[in-house]
Order: structure tokens, then sequence, then C-alpha cells
């Protein structure tokens, strides 16, 4: 990915379109839906398209940008030179915050085996995973998800740098879950960049301190060309203290909604580079902690990541572009919205896929001669809570049969493998078998 096009120089432009009064007016009547029909377009990509007959190029971009210069309010965050970061609030950004907004209700309304505790935290372990997994890849992780997923469900130690930044996200993202109530300062965010850094680092000491004067930090692109050269060390402490106070609400002094607070967030301090390496993974660690701070718990179960990480170059160049077009942050704000709309569409895409498949297998359960009503039963419930523990005693008392009735029952379905048993003390202890669903499927 190379560094996107500068745009023309304002001023410049200006000083040409005043010797001419017919251009002027020209630039001042350009309708805005004509101009990008709603999209939110870079120079970049603006000059590949064809402007209204009445305009150049470089006025199509001049009228784009005085409509714009019109809606920006300027955030608290200043870039290197201390020239303020800007935003805009637009139709297309209004619709997609209020969409996210309803989805919180909109998950209380699925399906009451889905919303089971045991289903919830199975998905919510899931997101973690693939959150760890995908936002590794990202910083260049490079073993598979079903390895990634066997070293944390099994808890054996990573073999190799790559699985150990994979147990660090996962164990970082369960630690935001506990921290979502602390206030942001800078003590905690050097406690989640010592989590998502241990032992990865070729110098421990790194971790969980601002990198220094004589460790001088850059982003390249492929071609090994400066993509982003972050503020100079000297800086970061006050830059870290303004970051909490705005992540914290303190400023500006106007309403900025808790989702465009916390995207900002993430790229405050992605564009700060603070640390020596662990940036990226720590930029979205803080916007999850942002968005469970406002209290947008539905993000336990969202994973960005696995987004950003199908298209990685998009990622980048949505920090370029608000870069190298005047500290414009709003290209950053709209494609991190549309990166939450689709990690929410997977999301719902999971519940209805999971609804499907438990209504499929309830109804053919129905049909399984080889069980009793009683074992049916049974299974269906364990279908539901496959950590749930059953004893003889409990199947008896629940359908109302004698002892050895009970005993036979729960016999028989280990025997099947559909459940496992375990004993304490002198109580015999049956519990649902992993894979049930599967292992189901194989009865006749």
């Amino acid at each position: 990915m190379k560094v996107p096009k500068t745009p023309p120089d304002k001023k410049k432009l200006w000083e040409q379109i005043k010797k001419n009064p017919e251009r002027f007016e020209a630039i001042f009547k350009a309708s805005p839906s004509r101009l990008t029909k709603g999209k939110y377009i870079h120079w970049d990509k603006l000059q590949y398209y064809s402007p209204p007959k009445e305009l150049s190029h470089e006025e199509w971009w001049l009228a784009i940008k005085q409509q714009r210069e019109n809606l920006f309010k300027q955030l608290l965050l200043n870039d290197k030179n201390q020239k303020p970061f800007k935003h805009l609030i637009t139709d297309d950004i209004i619709e997609i915050l209020h969409k996210i907004d309803q989805s919180i209700a909109t998950f209380n309304q699925i399906p009451e085996q889905i919303r089971q505790t045991e289903t919830k935290n199975r998905y919510y372990v899931n997101t973690l995973i693939q959150e760890a997994f995908t936002s590794s890849q990202l910083e260049g992780a490079t073993t598979t998800r079903l390895v990634a997923k066997e070293m944390i469900q099994t808890g054996r130690l990573p073999c190799d740098k790559s699985e150990q930044m994979i147990l660090n996200n996962f164990s970082t993202m369960k630690r935001i879950e506990k921290l979502k109530d602390e206030p942001l300062s800078k003590e905690l965010v050097f406690k989640i960049h010592q989590l998502i850094t241990d032992k990865t680092l070729d110098d421990s000491s790194a971790t969980g301190r601002f990198r220094r004067a004589n460790e001088p930090i850059a982003v390249y692109d492929m071609y090994n060309e400066v993509m982003h050269e972050p503020p100079p060390a000297n800086q970061l402490e006050d830059r870290m203290t303004a970051m909490c106070d705005f992540a914290n609400g303190k400023g500006p002094d106007y309403f900025i909604h808790p989702v465009i607070r916390s995207i900002i967030l993430h790229f405050w301090l992605a564009y700060d580079h603070p640390f020596v390496d662990g940036n990226g993974r720590t930029a979205r660690a803080l916007f999850y902690w942002s968005m469970l701070w406002h209290r947008y718990w539905l993000f336990e179960f969202v994973s960005i990541s696995q987004i950003i990480v199908k298209a990685p170059a998009k990622y980048g160049r949505a920090f370029l572009y608000t870069e190298t077009d005047d500290n414009d942050l709003t290209y950053f704000i709209i494609y991190h919205l549309e990166v939450i709309q689709k990690a929410i569409k997977e999301l719902y895409g999971y519940i209805e896929r999971k609804t499907k498949r438990l209504q499929a297998i309830e109804s053919r359960l129905r049909g399984i001669v080889v069980l009793n009503h009683r074992q049916r039963a049974l299974v269906s419930h364990a279908l539901r809570h496959p950590h749930q523990k059953y004893t003889i005693k409990s199947h008896q008392i629940n359908h109302n049969v004698v002892y050895q009735t009970a005993r036979t029952d729960l016999l028989d379905l280990e025997n099947r493998s559909l459940l496992k048993s375990s004993k304490i003390g002198r109580t015999w202890y049956f519990t649902p078998a992993s894979n049930l669903e599967e292992k189901l499927a194989k009865l006749p």
C-alpha cells in the first residue's frame, strides 16, 4: 500500500480562482448532493471520477472542501505540529450510529436457547479467540486459527512468538471486561500494553513504558517507505494525559457520540504510537475498553479485527486519508463504523445459524427412536446447558420414575457417548459430552 496522493493546496487554488469571478461563482453554487453522491471521497480517489461538467477536478475538490469546512468541529487531539484534528457528522454516520444503538435492543430479542448463559459464554470465549487471533494476524502472527484455539482451550504454553501474541491478546480482552469500570489513566494504558506485549518484545524492559528519544519509530509500507512518523518521545506524556481526559469524557465542549469517541481513541493511540511495539493491538484494545466503559456490552461478542484483517490495506488507508487531508478524521470514523456494522452482522449471522441448527437438532431429536421420551428431554436440556450436571436422583425426581429406571436412562446415554460420568464422593454425576450435537447426528 502506498501513501495516498496529497490533495492540492487550498490556498493556492483559491488564489487562482479569485482571479476569475465566474469560476468563483460556479464553485459556490455547486450542489453538495451532486458533488460526491453521498460518498466521503479523498482526493486520491476523486481525481479518477468525472467532475460535474462546469468544474475542473481541482475546482470540484475545492467546492467539496468548502462545504466540509462549514461543518467541521475541532477535537482535542493535535498532530505532532500542534495542528488540531477535526471531524464532521454526515447523514450516513448518523444512520450507522442509530443502527448500532438499535443492535443492543435487538440482541435481547434473540431466541431463548441462544440467550442461555452457557451458550452466551461459549460465544463470548469464541469471540475473544477470534479477536485475539485476527488482531495478532494484523501485527504479523503466522499461526492458524485452529492451532490458536487449541492452545487457548487446552491451556498449553505457547510454542513461539506468534502463539504468545495471540495468548496475550486473549488474556487482555478477558481483562478488559473486568477493567471496563475503571477510568482510563496512563497506568491503565501501560497495564494493557504489558498484557499485550508480555514475552514478545526483543527488549523486555520496553513493555509498559513510553518509547524513548533514542528509540525512533515509524510505520513503513511494503516498499520500506515511511507512511507515518509519530510525535517525538518528549510529547508523549502530555499527549497521553490529553488522551485519557478525552476518553473519560472531559471535553470537548460539544456532544460526541460514545461510539465516535471510542473510534477516535483507537485512532489517537495508533497515531501517537507511544510504544516500541504493540501499538496497533493496544489501540484496538482501548476501543473495546471504551465501548464497554460506555455500556455497549454487546461488544463483548463483536470482533472488529476479523473484519479488518480481510482487507488490511483499507485499515491503513483510513489512517493515511486522515493525515494527508488536513487532519480530517471523518475518513477513519466512516471506515471504522463500516467495520463495526460488518462485525455486528457477523454476530447476527452466527445467531441465525445457531438458532436454525438447534431447531433442526431438536426436531430430529424427537424422531430418534433409540431414546425414550425422558432421555430425549434430558438431551434437549443438555444442548442448551452444556455444563449442566445430572444425577440419577435428579433424573428420578424430574420424571417421577423409580431409581433403577433413572439409572438405566443415564447409563444408556453414557453408553451412546452422549453423556460422560464422574464420581464425587459417593455421588455419580453425568455431564453432556463434548460435540454433543455431532454425536446426536450419528444416532439412528
